[in-house]
């Protein structure tokens, strides 16, 4: 009789119960503190992620949502996270004159069309010019909305009381009880209020001439953080960059409204009536010449940073 061996077969089976139990490669994490959760600007790391677009790239994110650009800020100087998204370009500039070590990786938002101050519908403010005496809020100290409101002070004389207020929701909560008399806000935040007739704008980001036109937030980390993970930090700009295409596509709309529980309707409006697409361009900083200038002049920095200061301080990861 002959005897069947199973020898061979006993092995390829071991060898595959060996490669099955082999874990998967696994994806490098990066930390990201992201100011103002669901802002158009600010979602891009989200939707990416939701799209499966940052894990092609081998990147899994953990991101932290934060009440504004100080906060977060301060999360990736304090090396809680590697990542902050929508960071004020003068508190930067300001951290960085000051010695701390911080890098710019990307541009995040040029241009402050998309922020806008407002008052309820009844309220006797006008404009600006009406605010002597009263609070104007912005988020948090650092903000792109500290920015803008330092630059409406200088630029129209004013003599409101600027006041922390956070995110938009806190800071509608505070104009509706009248604890605030001015709020800020960005789309889609407030949109419903405004059609409804509840609040009411009376000013612009564009309005401080000194950010018009201008980059105003952006993508920052700090020297350790680049130097130890500058492979993924580049990986992540690539997929930041395939993420706004998405974005401005249907699907990418789609990913957007669905995360939020928004109608695509107003997604939509939020996209094209307040960020054209370059407005989010990671690659461009824009009007830097003036803005060192004005930092000095709104006295976020006590000297004109210097072109190899500039040079130092931002090294966007190549396309």
């Amino acid at each position: 009789m002959k005897r069947r061996t199973f020898g061979p077969l006993l092995g390829l089976v071991a060898a595959g119960i060996l490669l099955g139990s082999q874990p998967s490669l696994a994806q490098d994490k990066l930390k990201l503190a992201v100011g103002q959760r669901g802002n158009w600007d600010t979602s891009v790391s989200e939707v990416g992620q939701r799209a499966g677009i940052f894990k092609k790239h081998g990147l899994e994110l953990d991101l932290v949502y934060t009440q504004g650009a100080g906060e977060t800020q301060q999360a990736v100087i304090s090396g809680s996270v590697d990542i902050g998204v929508a960071v004020g370009i003068m508190g930067v500039l300001s951290a960085y004159s000051k010695g701390a070590p911080v890098r710019v990786i990307g541009a995040e938002t040029t241009g402050a069309s998309d922020l806008y101050w407002y008052v309820k519908s009844d309220s006797p403010i006008k404009s600006l010019k009406d605010t002597a005496g009263k609070t104007l809020a912005y988020s948090t100290n650092g903000s792109s909305t500290h920015g803008i409101v330092t630059a409406f002070m200088k630029q129209y004389g004013l003599t409101a009381k600027p006041t922390g207020t956070g995110g938009p929701p806190g800071t509608l909560t505070q104009v509706m009880s009248g604890q605030i008399d001015v709020g800020w806000a960005a789309p889609p935040f407030g949109l419903d209020q405004l059609d409804q007739k509840q609040i009411r704008i009376v000013a612009s980001g564009n309005d401080a001439s000194a950010f018009k036109g201008q980059t105003v937030r952006l993508l920052m980390t700090t020297a350790p953080v680049l130097q130890a993970k500058k492979d993924a930090i580049t990986r992540y700009m690539k997929a930041y960059r395939e993420t706004i295409d998405f974005m401005y596509t249907d699907a990418g709309l789609k990913v957007y409204a669905d995360w939020l529980k928004i109608p695509e309707a107003k997604a939509r409006r939020t996209r094209d009536d307040f960020f054209p697409k370059e407005a989010i361009n990671p690659d461009r900083i824009i009007g830097l010449d003036t803005v060192v200038k004005d930092a000095v002049a709104l006295k976020f920095t006590a000297n004109e940073l210097t072109k190899e200061q500039l040079n130092e301080l931002i090294q966007i990861p190549p396309r």
